[in-house]
C-alpha cells in the first residue's frame, strides 16, 4: 500500500508540473506560503511528543495538513468561484478529514487511545472546511457553480 500511495503521489505531482503546468494561475494564486511554513516549522519544535528529527517532522505534517486547504481558500475567495471538479475534490478531501474525527472517537471508546496533536489539527482543519461544505451542500449539489457573493 505505501508503494501505491507513493506511486499516487509521484505521478501526481509529475501531472502538476508537467502535463498540467499551463493551467497554473500566477495572478491569483498569489497566496504566501512562507504564512503557513514559518509558524507549523515553529508549533512543531514547540508542541510534540518528543524532541526528536522524526517526531519533530511527524508533528510538522500534522500540523501542515491541517492548515493546507488555506491557499485553495484563498484562491476560491480571491477569484469569487470555482469549477465543479474543484468542488468536488475539495469536499471529499475534507470529508476524509471529518472522517478521522469519527475514527479519533472511535479509537478512543475502543482502545483508549487520545493522540491530542491529531485531534487538534483535525478539528482545526474540520473548521476551516465548514464555510466550504455549506457552500458545497446549498450550491453545488443543487447543480450551481460555486461562486461567491462579490464585494461591489
Amino acid at each position: 500500500m505505501k508503494v501505491v500511495f507513493l506511486s499516487c503521489a509521484y505521478f501526481t505531482v509529475y501531472l502538476i508540473y508537467g502535463k498540467f503546468r499551463k493551467t497554473f494561475d500566477s495572478e491569483n494564486d498569489s497566496f504566501r506560503l512562507e504564512f503557513l511554513l514559518v509558524p507549523v516549522t515553529g508549533l512543531s519544535f514547540l508542541e510534540n511528543h518528543s524532541f526528536t528529527p522524526l517526531e519533530i517532522l511527524w508533528t510538522f505534517s500534522i500540523y501542515l495538513e491541517s492548515v493546507a486547504i488555506l491557499p485553495q481558500l484563498f484562491m476560491i475567495s480571491k477569484t469569487g468561484e470555482a469549477e465543479t471538479i474543484t468542488t468536488h475534490y475539495l469536499f471529499f478531501l475534507g470529508l476524509y478529514r471529518a472522517l478521522y474525527l469519527a475514527n479519533w472517537i472511535w479509537r478512543y471508546h475502543t482502545e483508549n487511545f487520545y493522540d491530542q496533536i491529531a485531534v487538534v489539527s483535525g478539528v482545526v482543519q474540520t473548521i476551516f472546511y465548514c464555510d466550504f461544505f455549506y457552500l458545497y451542500v446549498t450550491k453545488v449539489l443543487k447543480g450551481k457553480k460555486l461562486s461567491l457573493p462579490m464585494p461591489i
